[in-house]
């Protein structure tokens, strides 16, 4: 059968249009995929090549107010492995294991597993030097990565405030949990290419993310004088064998903590080696228990400030003890103090005294202070696991709740809602929020991100009702229960407590809190000083006796540490005990040669510094009163600059 020339024609046509219009789809099709998929395409096939290795960020330090270094960092890398990489993986891991001090069995499961990449659990956060051996064995496959590790350069200091980190530098504890999004920073990377053999392709460069830093955290922490903090605490737990042991410094005018410690205590590197309950409790603001006569402080500013007292013109006179609804309440002193003015019932810790100032207020006046003061609640400090005590419920107070309440028997309060409290009865009345965290700084820049002030909460009591508070504490260190924390040349104030511990709804016996809470200097509070210790082994279990002349070693040091002047314009101590220690006067020794300080009778101990003959400095300076037998430092002359000087 013939065709037509013109159905060969139209046949033609028909498949030339069919040929334009599949080359016109291509084309299209191509030009989509170039212009329009191109970048996506090239990154999806890069993916499937790229392999990377995770740098992880250097956490931010935490540094004191004064910049010294309390957490911080040391290098310590990580092994990865690619197992697709690994040409050999017995060989391997045999290699790894010796470097390692690891189990080969173990390494070679790890290589072999069905992961794009592995991280050595055994070579975790190892040493440089192990780290460049493996570099050296140049395993295909294997890789380093920079990591760290937490550092605490001073050990159990500042433990239970600092808190620590876990195995992949996240924080789990104290500070380093409450700031841990602030100063764990960002990850960072090197990426490299493979390919499909898992080969690396040498013609496409590596690409380096740089982690991003965390912030440094500044604190209030003043290192001097949680130096001498740590201290007197160790002396305390060495002396006594107590089953716990409290101090807080703070800046009574600011809320600013200086220090804070407690014991038990442990290191936050091996955390793992105590138990829980030592590391979880952070005893300043989580312990709750009777304050004792501490809390007499708060029924003294109530009674003050709505007039209901006189101190120097109410008398009152104590027999040992006073009938409540029934109930006997005994003063720590048989027989009583007998007749005596209400500033000398402050001066004695008298508790039938402030029984009747309890009684003078009533229970709505005395639990509406309680409350201003900041008990019941929690003081709001930056730290977790803050306690808020317990007081009675204002429809349940009798007559003996109120009495017991008025001398710190039957309510139970944190240490730290003590110090804060303390802190607004002495600094012209206002209460401040408790803070640790001072500021947030980006270690790169410079630049302050966070920076914490203080935060007044409310007037309490007025000014003029401050000052009377002062001087009646003054003169509980100068005539009173607190003369064991009397400092020469600085004018401190403070109060004793001694409370019973309760167990099982009862009260144990033999078996009590022993605490102080001073302050200093009287007329202008430039630190608030706390110390409780639980169930002290061995002596009289007093406030006075046991808590006080800690207090008065920490007051003492850390007001010369921090730059407070003594004057001689204090109170006179006048009562002194038996084993009250020796004061002598420090004599002046700059300008002295060696051979005339021989020559004077000087009943110190002399720690000299420097080789010349001749005394330029000296700590303390003279004029000052210490304990016999206490250390004085002198700083010599050098010979050298001195012949310089000379010539």
């Amino acid at each position: 059968m013939r065709v037509s020339n013109v159905t060969v024609r139209k046949r033609l046509t028909i498949a030339l249009l069919i040929g334009f219009l599949v080359f016109f789809i291509i084309d299209v099709r191509l030009g989509y995929v170039q212009f329009f998929l191109g970048n996506w395409l090239t990154d999806g096939a890069e993916n499937l090549w790229s392999r990377e290795i995770p740098f992880e960020p250097e956490r931010g330090d935490i540094v004191d107010r004064n910049g010294v270094a309390l957490a911080t960092n040391m290098s310590a890398p990580t092994v990865y492995v690619f197992p697709r990489q690994v040409n050999d993986p017995a060989v391997a891991a045999e290699k790894l294991a010796a470097v390692l001090n690891a189990s080969k069995e173990k390494i070679y499961k790890q290589i072999t597993e069905k992961e794009l990449i592995v991280r050595i659990s055994e070579g975790r956060k190892i040493s440089n030097e192990k780290a460049a051996e493996i570099r050296n064995l140049e395993l295909s496959g294997v890789y380093v990565g920079e990591d760290s590790k937490r550092y605490y350069p001073f050990g159990e200091y500042l433990s239970h405030v600092l808190g620590f980190t876990g195995i992949d530098n996240q924080g789990l504890m104290g500070l380093e949990l409450y700031y841990d999004e602030q100063l764990k920073g960002k990850k960072g990377s090197v990426q490299f290419y493979a390919d499909a053999k898992h080969n690396r392709m040498n013609d496409k460069a590596d690409e380096y993310q740089a982690p991003v830093d965390g912030l440094d955290l500044k604190l209030t922490i003043d290192s001097k004088v949680q130096t001498i903090i740590e201290r007197e605490l160790d002396i305390a737990e060495a002396t006594y064998k107590p089953d716990g042991a409290i101090a807080i410094a703070m800046d009574p005018n600011t809320g600013e903590v200086l220090g804070m410690s407690s014991r038990p205590s442990f290191n936050p590197t091996n955390f793992q080696e105590v138990a829980p309950e030592v590391y979880n409790r952070n005893l300043p603001v989580w312990s709750t228990y009777e304050p004792g006569s501490t809390f007499k402080i708060i029924t003294l500013a109530a009674a003050l400030e709505e007039g209901k007292v006189d101190l120097e013109k109410d008398h009152f006179h104590d027999s040992g003890s006073v009938k409540v609804d029934g109930a006997t309440l005994h003063c720590w002193k048989r027989g009583g103090h007998g007749s005596q003015s209400f500033l000398e019932v402050v001066q004695n810790s008298c508790n039938p005294g402030f029984v009747e100032l309890g009684q003078r207020l009533g229970k709505e006046k005395l639990f509406k202070y309680i409350k201003d003061f900041g008990f019941g609640e929690k003081t709001g400090i930056d730290l977790q696991g803050e306690g808020k005590g317990i007081l009675f419920n204002l429809d349940r107070v009798g007559p003996v709740e109120l009495a017991t309440t008025a001398f710190g028997q039957g309510v139970s309060v944190t240490p730290i809602q003590q110090v804060t409290a303390l802190s607004a009865a002495i600094n012209g009345g206002t209460l401040y929020t408790p803070y640790i965290a001072k500021e947030l700084v980006d270690p790169v820049s410079g630049e302050i991100v966070m920076k914490t002030s203080p935060t007044a909460k409310r007037k309490v009591i007025s000014e003029e009702t401050s000052k009377e508070i002062r001087h009646a504490l003054e003169t509980v260190v100068a005539q009173g229960t607190g003369g064991k924390a009397f400092v020469e040349g600085y004018r401190v104030g403070g109060k004793t407590g001694t409370a019973q511990k309760v167990k099982n709804g009862r009260y144990m016996e033999n078996n009590h809190i022993v605490s102080f809470i001073g302050f200093a200097p009287a007329d202008d509070p430039q630190l608030v000083v706390y110390v409780a210790v639980d169930n002290p082994k061995g002596t009289i279990q007093f406030g006075g006796t046991v808590a006080a002349p800690i207090v008065g070693n920490i007051m003492g040091d850390s007001l010369r540490a921090l730059g407070v002047k003594p004057r001689k314009e204090q109170i006179e101590k006048v009562r002194k005990g038996w084993d009250d220690p020796v004061m002598i006067e420090v004599p002046d020794m700059v300008g002295m040669t060696k051979t005339e300080i021989r020559e004077i009778f000087v009943n110190f101990k002399i720690d000299a510094s420097g080789q010349g003959n001749t005394v330029v400095k000296q700590t303390p300076q003279g004029g000052i009163k210490l304990k016999e037998g206490s250390t004085i430092r002198l700083y010599f002359d050098d010979p050298e600059t001195t012949d310089e000087k000379e010539e």
